[in-house]
């Protein structure tokens, strides 16, 4: 089979082609495929010809998704498995309204009219993310909690989910859209989005560098590790289309932790003198947006799916002090997620 990632040059993206290369078959719509060739995607070229020459079946495709020549290529190709990871984060699709939904959405109903015009529906895994929900008081809710969303980031992705629901119901794609939690903790270079922090006040204290706190201790947010993320993209691929019983969305697990538990877990591990580097800096259009999502969710039906969630905090801040090392700054735009 073969399989289109967009966003391939930003973080999540490139784990995802990195592990879809170094497997022989894949497990999609609930048969196991043998991986014939990966078609990366992302306007940042240079990050693209670097996978294409480390692995053999890895196919590079630079430029803009919604571009006519992107797309030819797309439909050429004929992908049977789409995982649609091209975005801007929150905070940059807040700053730009423009950027945000031509990113976040305009990519997304081209992507699902190339999947339109090929012979077979493809399996389509859309990134979402918990910033479509909104709460008061970052309070906990369900997986089955009506979407509200109060950002630009949250909207976007929530008319993507619509989209992939509807396009699923007219028989043009297998869709699975995915809502993310915040990823935490993720290496390489801060980007522009809202929860920034969430990544930040661990690895830059780690780095020897100072982090600033933009919330208060006790703001609760719904994390996942990034191998965690990767694992949740894996797991529905596989999904029969069946077993989503007409609904595409699913609301994947996190954990459920506050601030003040995060700064106590790197003060636990790294001792005093690394957790003095976080610095309280209140920013009130960070905490307006971050607030505003729930502070934990229940997630039953996607636990019987399949996906299962990190142990605790600090199982996230093990495993990127192990796989700590210098990186290269990522663009920013590529880092995707809430």
């Amino acid at each position: 089979m073969r399989i289109l990632v967009t966003g391939a040059a930003g973080f999540i993206g490139r784990m995802v082609v990195d592990a879809l290369a170094a497997r022989n078959t894949l497990l999609l719509n609930g048969q196991e495929r043998r991986i014939s060739a990966i078609l990366a995607a992302d306007i940042a070229e240079g990050p693209l010809a670097d996978m294409a020459g480390v692995h053999r079946r890895v196919h590079a495709l630079p430029g803009a998704l919604s571009s006519p020549d992107t797309l030819v290529r797309i439909i050429e190709d004929a992908p049977d498995l789409v995982i649609h990871l091209a975005a801007v984060v929150s905070g940059e699709a807040e700053a730009d309204f423009d950027l945000g939904m031509a990113v976040n959405l305009q990519s997304t109903i081209d992507l699902v009219n190339a999947c339109r015009a090929m012979a077979r529906p493809p399996v389509f895994v859309f990134s979402s993310s918990v910033a479509v929900f909104s709460c008061t008081a970052n309070d906990t809710i369900s997986e089955d909690t009506l979407p509200a969303p109060r950002s630009s980031y949250g909207t976007q992705k929530l008319i993507g989910e619509l989209l992939v629901q509807d396009a699923t119901r007219k028989g043009f794609i297998l869709g699975r859209s995915l809502r993310f939690p915040t990823i935490s903790v993720r290496p390489g270079a801060p980007n522009k989005a809202a929860s920034g922090f969430a990544s930040g006040i661990i690895r830059e204290p780690l780095a020897g560098q100072e982090a600033l706190l933009p919330v208060g201790r006790d703001l609760r947010l719904h994390l996942a590790s990034p191998t965690r993320a990767l694992e949740y993209i894996l797991v529905a691929s596989g999904l029969e289309q069946g077993a989503l019983g007409g609904d595409t969305v699913i609301t994947l697990p996190g954990i459920s932790v506050s601030v003040g538990t995060m700064l106590d877990t790197l003060r636990h591990l790294a001792g005093d003198e690394v957790a003095e580097r976080v610095k309280p800096a209140p920013d009130a259009a960070t905490l307006a947006i971050v607030s505003s999502w729930p502070g934990e969710i229940t997630t039953p039906r996607a636990r019987a799916l399949g996906f299962v969630p990190d142990a605790d905090f600090t199982a996230l801040v093990l495993q990127h002090m192990s796989q700590r090392a210098p990186t290269r700054p990522l663009d920013p735009i590529k880092q995707d997620r809430s």
